[in-house]
């Protein structure tokens, strides 16, 4: 999986990468041929005595060191851009592939592991091109290299290196076969202790409500320390790599000088060989032990590429088919028909045989219990969800036929969250335009107006340069509800979705949203989910949902004298009877 994610998008860096490998093979062939260099620089000029040999023989050294440099310094420069392309890349791929889930994949993975995934998990990709290019390319070409050199030096020592090559191979194996699980946990921990701290910054003021700091900051001490404790688990098996490896090179050496100085002594080996020898030794277990570091980084980047492919091959539920249809122009006519909706391995459906038409140019207003289906109806309306039996259709048109940006376009969503981005309150408004369009200073103002927001806006020194927190933190329920309804308003859009919009208004601002609302959706489509009478009680149809299936429909005054449950709704909040 880890090879076939990274021949997908390595593939556009070819060009970078074959620079890299080209220059690494010149620096490596360098840095082969300084050891004999070196040996016949002993041989031929210090033990003869040739001042003239060893000036000649060290400014070859010099020039094949500096071209050693260069070549190597290169190899990093464009190794390093081709590693930060490929992590680019993949950012990007996972960031559009992850906007095009519907709210089912979404929750399945969960926001703190996409953060994770997207971030640290590519971040684990990038560092293995990072080191393949540098490092994964030399290694062979120093190994086989030197190996040939060592044996063209002496090959009566040449034993040593099929004992010490093979037992530094299997001892960083070992040690590489128990990290992958490690990983594979370490990363899994990393999204809790995420999945935490979102929860807790989110939130705050609730947990310092209920004075339930001594217990989130355990449950925050748990995460973090099972993380360290499976770091510090990793850590110790990766520190145990660095004395296995040193303690084979060590011995190595001491056999090697040993068992030379033997050779030197019976005249078959002179001491240049012997110095030569000992640094094509040293170079090939550095070999080695520079795939070894390779083997390090790679368990942890195959489970982070396990991690990545299963977002990446994760087809979302909601999509435009081939045939998908754009009408020029939508009306607005919305119908359920005999629509049922199931969350998948849900016991029972949410809404059962659901069957409504909302007309445009009217207000429809849906009520009912908590947890009676009345915002998963409007989910399925705008495709968040697809209907599991039955139909949803816009103006005679299933919406799963529709082109889903054509459908999202004609849809002005107040969601029951009213969520703002980080940026300015015009920001924030442009959000809301149609497709292709700037919308003007004055239809900013004006949807503000409609939303009963141009009061506050207007008294900010800024006005629509006043800045907004990532999540509209800064301001209070009912204003971040007002931006929300002044962002679906500016696009004018032929569909209106309130899911619960007006909940965090006190009672006279609603009226006067309303009132507003009327005068710019005339000829829209309105529907309205609340919990509040007086919010629906003036909508020209109301549909009663309880327990998933529509209990009654109707005006407010004829739901009052047929709907049980709906007056024993309105009886609950106080509303008279027999006034509309």
């Amino acid at each position: 999986m880890l090879w076939r994610l990274l021949r997908q998008h390595v593939r556009p860096y070819r060009s970078l990468l074959a620079v890299v490998a080209a220059l690494q093979v010149i620096s490596t062939l360098a840095t082969l041929y300084l050891p004999t260099v070196n040996a016949a620089i002993i041989d031929e000029g210090v033990a003869q005595g040739d001042l003239a040999r060893i000036v000649e023989l060290g400014a070859v050294m010099l020039a094949v060191t500096a071209l050693q440099v260069l070549c190597a310094v290169g190899a990093v420069y464009f190794g390093s851009r081709a590693s930060m392309g490929v992590g680019r890349d993949l950012r990007s791929v996972m960031f559009h592939h992850v906007t095009g889930f519907s709210a089912e994949e979404t929750a399945r993975f969960g926001a703190p592991s996409l953060l994770t995934r997207t971030t640290n998990d590519v971040q684990q990709i990038q560092l293995l091109v990072q080191l393949t290019a540098t490092m994964l390319i030399t290694a062979p070409i120093m190994s086989v290299g030197g190996i040939f050199m060592a044996i063209h030096q002496d090959a009566g020592l040449s034993w040593l290196l099929v004992v010490s090559v093979p037992v530094l191979a299997l001892a960083n194996y070992w040690i590489v076969s128990h990290l992958l699980p490690i990983f594979r946990r370490l990363q899994r921990q990393i999204d809790a202790i995420n999945r935490v701290m979102r929860e807790q910054l989110t939130g705050l003021r609730v947990v310092r409500a209920f004075a339930r700091e001594p217990f989130e900051r355990n449950r925050f001490a748990e995460t973090n320390n099972a993380l360290s404790g499976t770091a510090l688990e990793a850590g110790r098996w990766q520190a145990l790599m660095l004395p296995v490896t040193t303690l084979v090179i060590n011995v190595s050496s001491v056999a090697l000088i040993w068992f030379g100085g033997q050779r030197i002594d019976a005249g078959q080996m002179q001491i240049g060989s012997l110095i030569a020898f000992l640094s094509y030794f040293m170079q090939i277990l550095m070999a080695v032990l520079m795939a070894t570091f390779i083997l390090v980084v790679i368990p942890r980047a195959s489970v982070c590429a396990e991690r990545i492919t299963e977002v990446l091959s994760t087809q979302p539920a909601i999509t435009s088919s081939p045939e998908a249809l754009s009408p020029p122009g939508i009306r607005g006519e919305i119908r359920f028909q005999s629509a049922t909706f199931s969350y998948r391995g849900a016991e029972r459906p949410v809404l059962q045989d659901v069957s409504l038409t909302a007309q445009p140019g009217t207000t429809t207003a849906i009520v009912g219990s908590t947890g009676s289906g009345k915002s998963t109806l409007l989910s399925l309306v705008c495709r968040m969800y697809d209907v599991t039996g039955g139909s949803v259709s816009v103006d005679g048109i299933d919406v799963r036929d529709f082109d889903i940006e054509a459908l999202w376009s004609a849809i002005g969503l107040v969601p029951q969250r009213g969520y703002l981005f980080s940026g300015t309150v015009a920001d924030n408004l442009q959000l809301g335009a149609a497709p292709g369009h700037v919308a003007t200073e004055k239809e900013m103002w004006e949807a503000l107006r409609v939303a009963a927001a141009d009061d506050f806006v207007g008294a900010h020194p800024d006005g629509l340069d006043m800045r907004v927190a990532q999540g509209g933190m800064n301001f209070s329920g009912g204003q971040r509800q007002r931006l929300a309804i002044a962002r679906a308003v500016i696009r004018r859009p032929s569909i209106y979705l309130f899911d619960d919009a007006f909940s965090a208004l006190d009672v006279h601002t609603d009226a006067r949203v309303r009132t507003a609302l009327r005068e710019v959706s005339a000829a829209a489509t309105v529907v309205i989910v609340s919990q509040r009478i007086s919010t629906v009680a003036e909508a020209d149809h109301i549909v009663v949902i309880d327990d998933g299936r529509v209990v009654g429909a109707g005006s407010h005054e004829q739901l009052l004298r047929r709907c049980d449950p709906y007056r024993e709704f309105a009886d609950s909040q106080s509303v008279n009877a027999g006034r509309p």
